[in-house]
């Protein structure tokens, strides 16, 4: 008996070179209205599925191969002489190929102009049918999403199809209708405003595989949403150096979510997902060189993230150290000529405006953990001073400065910072007057005035005591600890402003 295929895609990509292909190996094809008419008019005889069905396309097209005739010619099972006899008694046909791609609904809703009732018409209904019963019968029928696979399942045809080619075939069918159905499903419950609904399905594109994680031993990839923006570094555009590692994906995020932070010149220096060293200026010149004399030393081999457009005088003083990475909303010609003299460095530019809040996804044995990002935004009317000293308005500056980045520093955090930089950070550290003396002791004599931000509450004095015995003389911290008094009374009895914001910033 011939071989049948039956083809209906949205992406017509190759389809009239594989359609040749299939009819000089012998296989009569079956097809559907916009497909049909293209195989028509490349002169490819093609069966119309209304002769299979014997039922015409309804509903505006709604309604076209959802029927027995083409469901059970995908079903039944060769091997079992009751399907066989069943649809030899009913007339039917099987199809041993489907090629099938879907309305394209990710398309649609990506497009700003588009209205929610044309995002419903382009959910595709009959083509997942097709091809969740094709994959499930994959032992018989082979099937085909991915216009990719075109030319080794027409090779493959002549020299007989593998179990091992039709199952792989299938896995990435089920991969296919799951990542639809999983926008789909976003899509929808965006609409209702349910931030944590009952079940939540992820669902990421392979953007490129990398050459190892964290560690050598270690392999990794990098998966982008479908809809992910351009003020990602997912879509950022890479203009030079080598591809990103996984720890340089993880870095430039981090310099994007401190970045993000400031509307003024602004620079921020990224090592191992910490700042260490951030600045603001007048320009973007002022705002780097605050960033790199901030820690000159921890800044080598690191990621800087400017949020203004890179000229040759900013570029001549990135190119003297060795970084990774500098991302940029753009690069001047003669900026460009200038870096671009490092074989290895990579250059990213990308938008700077406003990134779109999304949920942050963690993964732990056995689950996940989701919750909103922290964009808590900075309201210093709202916080309460709490000391018999006020801070100055130079210390207001910095005070605002500084906790705008102490919630990007991880946990514990203890971050100094004078004139709009920072002098001092300490990071991650397991006791908070552990990190103090880290963010002082890297600081030195910057740090005296210098404004101290702690991303939670002081469970104790000594943190207030350590600031004193480097000159520090205005604190910011949430508040909040059943011994907030006793770091009161310190502050009070050294001089020292302390403001509490009554909001926690812990990043673990």
């Amino acid at each position: 008996m011939k071989q049948r295929a039956l083809i209906s895609v949205s992406d017509k990509e190759g389809i009239i070179d594989f359609a040749n292909q299939l009819v000089n190996s012998g296989v009569e094809i079956v097809s559907t209205g916009g497909t049909k008419k293209a195989l028509q008019e490349a002169d490819i005889p093609v069966i119309s599925v209304e002769d299979v069905t014997g039922f015409p396309e309804i509903l505006d097209g709604r309604v076209k191969t959802l029927h027995p005739n083409v469901h059970a010619g995908l079903l039944a099972k060769r091997n079992e002489g009751e399907h066989i006899q069943q649809i030899e008694e009913q007339g039917i046909t099987p199809i041993d190929l489907l090629v099938v791609n879907l309305y394209p609904f990710k398309e649609t809703i990506a497009r700003n102009e588009r209205t929610f009732e044309e995002s419903i018409e382009n959910i595709d209904i009959g083509g997942p049918a097709m091809l969740r019963a094709a994959a499930k019968n994959h032992q018989d029928v082979t099937v085909v999403v991915d216009p990719q696979d075109y030319n080794r399942v027409a090779e493959s045809i002549e020299k007989g199809l593998t179990t091992e080619l039709k199952t792989e075939l299938a896995a990435k069918v089920f991969r296919h209708t799951a990542h639809y159905d999983a926008l789909i499903a976003e899509y929808l419950t965006k609409q209702t405003g349910d931030s944590f609904p009952e079940t939540q399905t992820f669902t990421y594109e392979r953007k490129e595989q990398l050459r190892y994680g964290e560690n050598p031993h270690q392999q990794a990839a990098f998966y982008t949403h479908p809809l992910a923006g351009d003020r990602t570094l997912a879509n950022a555009e890479q203009l030079h150096g080598k591809p990103l590692s996984y720890n340089n994906i993880q870095d430039g995020n981090a310099a994007l979510e401190v970045i993000a932070e400031f509307d003024e010149p602004a620079a921020v220096a990224i090592k191992h997902m910490n700042p260490c060293g951030v600045g603001v200026g007048d320009t973007a010149y002022d705002a780097y060189m605050r960033a790199y004399e901030a820690d000159p030393v921890s800044i080598f081999g690191g990621i800087v993230a400017i949020n203004q457009p890179v000229e040759k005088d900013v570029a001549e003083k990135l190119k003297e150290i060795f970084l990774e990475i500098i991302i940029a909303p753009d690069f001047s010609q003669e900026a460009l000529e200038i870096l671009t003299q490092k074989k290895n460095i990579r250059l990213l530019k990308l938008p700077f405006d406003q990134r779109p809040k999304e949920k942050k996804v963690t993964s732990v044995a056995g689950g996940v953990l989701i919750q909103e990002e922290d964009r808590l935004e900075v309201h210093p009317a709202d916080w309460t001073v709490i000391t018999e000293r006020e801070p100055s308005e130079s210390e207001w500056k910095d005070l605002t400065f500084a906790w705008k980045i102490a919630k990007h520093v991880k946990s514990n955090a203890i971050l100094l910072a004078k004139d709009e930089k920072t002098v001092g950070v300490g990071a991650g550290q397991m006791n908070r007057v552990g990190a103090a003396k880290i963010a002082i002791e890297q600081a030195g004599e910057a740090a005296k005035g210098a404004v101290m931000a702690s991303d939670a509450f002081f469970p104790m004095s000594d943190t207030v005591e350590a600031a004193q015995s480097a000159g520090i003389k205005t604190i910011i911290q949430p508040g909040g600890s059943i011994r907030d008094e006793d770091s009161i009374q310190k502050c009070n009895e050294f001089g020292i402003a302390m403001v509490f914001t009554g909001n926690r910033h812990f990043k673990h």
